[in-house]
Formats: C-alpha cells, structure tokens, sequence
C-alpha cells in the first residue's frame, strides 16, 4: 500500500470511529440521565477529527457529517438545531485552520471556538424562537470552551513534538 492510501485508510478509520461515537452520544444520555449535549460532545469529536486527522479539509468534512449522521440515526439534534451545529462546526474547523497559520494554537482554537458559538446563536435566533435561544448557562458554555480548548492545544503541542 502507498502512503496515500495508508493516510487515507487511516483518516477513514477515524471518520468512522468519530461518526460512530456521536450516534452513541444520545444513547449514553438517555442511559445515563446526563444532558451531555451540554459538554458539548460534538465540539470535542471535531476537535480530535483535527487534531487526529491532520487535514482541514477533513475536519470541514466531520463538521458536516458529525451532526448530519448523528440527526438522520438517532433523530438527536433535531434538523434545525443540526443546521445550527454544522455552521456551528464548519467555522470553528475552517477558522481554526485559517488562523492558526499565523496565530499560536491556543489563541487560534479559542477565537475559532467562540466564533462558531455566535454563528450558532445568530443562526438559532433566526431558525428556532427566541425564547429557546439559550438551553445551557453560560459559564459550563465558558468552561467547555476553555476546556476543550486547552485539551486541544495541549494535544496538539505533544502530536508536533512527537
């Protein structure tokens, strides 16, 4: 096998383990009792499709397929809030790769992860009602943020150093 396609099985590999495990994200909440979309999972899913996957344009891909599978199986999130999430998603992974170009990974994540939180919020003030707009308090959307965040750039400083 050449190296393409050893990259390409590979990437397909972790495409199908990350769309598997976000099909498995309302199951374990229904399970569990927990509103895990409140961690949000499919953040965390993407931000390891990136950091695993090395090619934006297959984050770009995951950040589509991610809510759009998860919607079409599971019927979690619904299709306005899954058109919320893939814009959602799509900005912080074409962002991310725009900005980190030029910017340290940290900043870039961060900045990249609170620009796809407004396109959420505007999209869903435009799609959803108004009084939805809000369904997780604001300091676990700020803990997420600076977690996931920090998770991701750490883990991208040790897979560069590897």
């Amino acid at each position: 096998m050449t190296l393409k396609s050893n990259c390409m099985v590979r990437l397909t590999a972790l495409d199908a383990v990350l769309l598997t495990l976000a099909c498995l994200i309302p199951a374990a909440s229904h399970l569990l009792a927990v509103p895990l979309y409140m961690l949000n999972p499919m953040l965390a899913l993407l931000l390891v499709g990136v950091l695993l996957g090395k090619d934006w344009r297959n984050a770009l891909v995951l950040a589509v397929l991610l809510p759009l599978v998860s919607c079409l199986l599971t019927g979690m999130p619904t299709v306005p809030k899954m058109v919320c999430m893939i814009a959602e998603l799509s900005t912080v992974a074409g962002l991310f790769h725009l900005l980190s170009r030029r910017w340290t990974v940290l900043p870039a994540v961060l900045v990249a992860i609170v620009a796809g939180k407004v396109v959420y919020y505007a999209l869903k003030a435009i799609i959803l009602a108004p009084a939805t707009l809000v369904g997780t308090e604001w300091w676990i959307q700020l803990g997420t943020v600076i977690v996931w965040g920090g998770l991701f750039a750490m883990g991208y400083k040790m897979r560069n150093k590897i």
